[in-house]
């Protein structure tokens, strides 16, 4: 049984298949020592949209490098769905001599057309491992089934892969038979730990005769991420079947922890529902980075997924026969309960002016204010407006929803349905219609508002700044000039690191 460590290429969804020289080095190192025999070090493709990084491409240079510190096997993976026959030449011979194997990431909808591309790639001497990927949905696909058998003589391994991250011992065992009446071909598993079952199914994978296992350094990969390396080797050591340095396991642990606290993969509620109910993890990982999504408003839209909803609840369209020229827009950051007292002043000594909180954070302060005032319901926001308001006896607002079909579902406590909407549409910027901000700046637009000032946009510090963090901001950014562009004043009345809003102070603003 030989076992293949992936770490750089499942890991990249994490980091854009960027790593440091350092980290890498380290990797390299402290796998010469240990009992792994394959390394797969990124993917080799096509030219595509967007920035990915060096470990995506695995330029010649980056695998040379690799090849002159390491004693293992070096493999990369193609995806089926962005490479044709025609394009292997180009991507892979000049990896002869370099790379021992090269994976091919399959949907059975597609072996067909993957036996073809295998077989292009055999010509070039290169072992050939056939990734077939959502295993818990393999019994769905008749056809894939029926062609199992036609892998002889072109693969050098059919590999069993838990995408969702949702199967048990029992489905490993059957589908290992499965394959095994249909092939002559050897066996690999490759688990996701949505429902930490990677360890146990890739034991029960072994047990039942599987030629080769797949893991990663601390777990780290593609949502919730799969079974953790130093989990496989300490446990076949303390069966007796493995005798490894521990120094060099721990080496490599340590810097990837540190990687590890940057992004945080592993598994959590959501994607423990998407792996029992063999959902896509894609959005998932999307929606866990975005800290204005809620659990319960994620589960919610798996739920809606599973059961082919767009959605769960309809409002009646926001549509404000009332015009206001200003508003004030309250973010959920320090400085809007900060200045509360001076903002309160500055709204309460001017007319036809509206208050919006984007985030109803720092909404209490603000609530016996007499003014119209409207709540931004977007992700978390029905659950933390009732934790701002508890029994909702002192009210006094209105609700807005991102329009329909709202794709994370929809909460709103029973309690303030009677005073809920839902916009129309978002049709002052394409970044995002559900965001806080955007819902926000869109209320404004419905209102009239031609001058926006804003409290509780901070930005972050250098020292706050995580990747999470750093998208939220860029993306507020970018509607702040979509707003600007639209002919919106904006000004923030409290320090601010937005560029797109003009920095003034409240208090040259009160009388």
């Amino acid at each position: 049984m030989k076992i293949l460590d992936c770490t750089l290429r499942d890991g990249g969804y994490y980091t854009n298949w960027d790593f440091s020289k350092e980290l890498v080095n380290t990797y390299i190192k402290s796998f010469n020592s240990l009992p792994v025999e394959y390394l797969e070090i990124g993917y080799r493709s096509n030219s595509m949209k967007g920035y990915l990084g060096e470990y995506f491409y695995c330029p010649v240079y980056v695998i040379e490098g690799l090849k002159s510190i390491s004693n293992k096997k070096l493999v990369i993976i193609l995806d089926e769905k962005d490479v044709r026959p025609e394009n292997i030449d180009a991507l892979l011979r000049p990896c002869i001599g370099l790379i021992h194997m090269v994976r091919i990431a399959i949907d059975p909808k597609n072996f067909k057309r993957a036996l073809i591309l295998a077989a292009t790639i055999k010509k070039l001497g290169f072992e050939i491992g056939f990734n077939v990927m959502y295993m818990s949905k393999w019994p769905d696909e008749k056809e894939f089934l029926t062609q199992i058998k036609e892998v002889n003589g072109i693969a050098d391994y059919f590999y069993m892969v838990d995408s969702y991250g949702g199967i048990y011992p029992n489905d490993v065992k059957y589908t290992y038979d499965l394959v095994k009446s249909q092939t002559n071909v050897k066996i690999g598993f490759h688990g996701h730990n949505n429902l930490e079952l990677a360890l146990i199914n890739t034991l029960t994978a072994i047990e039942c005769g599987a030629d080769i296992v797949d893991a990663t350094v601390t777990g780290m990969g593609r949502g919730a991420g799969n079974l953790k390396t130093e989990l496989l080797l300490t446990a076949l050591n303390a069966k007796g079947k493995l005798e490894f340095d521990f120094n060099a396991l721990s080496n490599v642990v340590d810097v990837f922890s540190k990687l590890h606290s940057m992004h945080e993969w592993g598994t959590n509620l959501p994607y423990m529902v998407s792996g029992a109910n063999s959902l896509p993890q894609k959005e998932v990982m999307d929606w866990v980075g975005k800290r204005y999504y809620s659990f319960n408003s994620i589960i919610r839209a798996l739920h809606n997924k599973k059961a082919g909803m767009e959605d769960n609840q309809r409002f009646p369209i926001f549509n404000s026969k009332k015009k206001i020229k200003k508003a004030v827009i309250i973010g959920g950051g320090p400085t809007a309960k900060d200045h509360a007292t001076a903002i309160k002043l500055f709204i309460e000594q001017r007319n036809d002016i509206c208050l919006i909180h984007a985030s109803s954070r720092n909404s209490l302060p603000y609530s016996s204010l007499n003014v119209d005032q409207y709540y931004c319901l977007a992700g978390n926001e029905g659950q933390r407006l009732t934790s701002v308001f508890n029994k909702f006896d002192s009210f006094n607002g209105t609700c807005i929803l991102p329009p329909y079909p709202r794709k994370m579902g929809t909460y709103v406590p029973e309690k303030i349905i009677k005073y809920t909407f839902e916009l129309a549409d978002v049709n002052y910027t394409t970044v995002v219609k559900d965001s806080h901000t955007s819902l926000a700046i869109q209320t404004a637009i419905e209102l009239g508002v031609e001058e926006i000032f804003i409290s509780g946009y901070d930005g972050y510090g250098d020292s706050k700044v995580g990747a999470k963090e750093q998208e939220l901001f860029i993306e507020n950014d970018l509607l702040f000039s979509d707003a600007r562009k639209r002919g919106l004043i904006l000004s923030s009345l409290t320090p601010t690191r937005y560029k797109n809003i003009v920095v003034g102070s409240i208090y040259d603003k009160l009388n």
